[in-house]
């Protein structure tokens, strides 16, 4: 396979995860999308934020982000408090409920990449977990970051 072949094969493939990807977070938790799933897990790991933290971190757009989070706030997933450092700011954390959606889509998910993965050899596994965190290192350029412009 030459080189521009299988960055075609590359291209649609990894659309075709996406398409699935989102697909299944819907069939995971009907108020849950991938969007959604990616922020609360970014919410656990930093132990609270600002919706423009996350903006930043994820190089979406600050509207895209405010849906989000109102909709997450809306199913008591995600709750504001007071910013004890800066009382003018308030940060986002997961609520009793949305830590246990959390881990449980996480259960799920996990559960699904073994089932699929069940047969692959270690060596293969090994393999592609470094081209899929090399591929991830190299994703954010400052052409991908948001700008005020749009």
């Amino acid at each position: 396979m030459e080189a521009a072949e299988a960055v075609e094969t590359i291209q649609r493939e990894m659309t075709s995860f996406a398409r699935r990807a989102r697909a299944s977070a819907g069939r995971l938790h009907p108020e849950l999308s991938l969007v959604s799933y990616t922020l609360l897990g970014h919410l656990e790991e930093s132990g609270g934020c600002r919706a423009t933290d996350l903006a930043a971190h994820y190089a979406l757009d600050k509207s895209t982000v405010s849906r989000q989070v109102a909709a997450l706030e809306r199913v008591a997933l995600i709750e504001r408090r007071v910013d004890p450092e800066d009382q003018r700011v308030q940060l986002l954390h997961l609520t009793e409920a949305g830590r246990r959606i959390l881990a449980q889509v996480t259960e799920s998910r996990r559960a699904a990449f073994h089932e699929r993965l069940a047969n692959w050899p270690a060596a293969d596994l090994e393999r592609f977990a470094e081209y899929l965190v090399r591929y991830n290192a190299g994703a954010v350029t400052p052409a991908d970051r948001p700008t005020t412009d749009r």
